[in-house]
């Protein structure tokens, strides 16, 4: 499992650094629009997942910033510590904690929003989503990005785009993956309750039933903060 979860760190973390690379080189200067997502998978044969995590991480490192309808554009960077977030650390088993309280505070409503407004293209999307998590999960391949992308399409099926603004301002922290240090049974069997879990709120959300989607969320998201809660108190960091 580890091994999977580094190279899936090391796919998004590369692109970031490609990217990165032409902005300092100046092919991108300050005022640039990147190329589009599509242009930027059929350039580095990637999917829309890696790109938009590599995008967030370089947004997280304020180096551009999303336009609406525009694109993602190259901006003055800015010292790492004055950005939200800059001081969580992904390794450490209370930051995770403390970012699972946050999420809860957000996406639990988020959730309801989304069984209450959701176009049929936006049902699909997260059911399609879902379904990907779960096909990774049983072939032992990271899940983190495809766990973000289920809890991105739940943000933009609220149809209010802060939802989704929120998720990408917290990039691949948001699904934290660490600390998984018991046998690799003890691993995927923590992986098919996280599968158990999505699937009841993706049922509630495609029944339209706002209320059973905000609890699901809500054990959900409660529920690996006790995770983490118990690791935390085993030592685990």
């Amino acid at each position: 499992m580890a091994k999977s979860s580094a190279r899936g760190e090391t796919r998004v973390e590369r692109t970031r650094a490609a990217l990165q690379a032409r902005i300092a080189s100046g092919e991108f200067p300050v005022g640039a629009r990147l190329p589009s997502e599509a242009k930027l998978c059929e350039e580095y044969g990637l999917s829309r997942t890696v790109i938009r995590e590599a995008i967030a991480a370089l947004r997280f490192e304020g180096l551009v910033e999303p336009r609406q309808g525009a694109g993602v554009f190259v901006i003055e960077a800015v010292g790492k510590s004055d950005l939200p977030f800059a001081d969580v650390d992904a390794g450490q088993v209370s930051s995770v904690v403390e970012m699972l309280e946050l999420r809860c505070a957000v996406e639990v409503e988020c959730a309801a929003l989304a069984a209450q407004r959701h176009s049929p293209a936006q049902a699909e999307r997260i059911a399609e989503a879902a379904v990907e998590v779960a096909r990774l999960a049983r072939e032992a391949a990271p899940t983190a990005e495809a766990d973000l992308a289920l809890h991105q399409a739940i943000a933009a099926a609220t149809n209010n785009p802060r939802f989704g603004q929120f998720l990408e301002l917290l990039g691949q922290q948001a699904i934290p993956r660490a600390v998984l240090k018991g046998a690799s049974e003890e691993a995927a069997g923590y992986l098919r309750l996280i599968e158990a879990e999505h699937r009841q709120i993706v049922d509630a959300i495609l029944d339209r039933d706002a209320g059973a989607a905000r609890d699901a969320m809500r054990r959900h998201l409660e529920g690996s903060q006790k995770r983490y809660r118990a690791i935390l108190r085993k030592g685990g960091a």
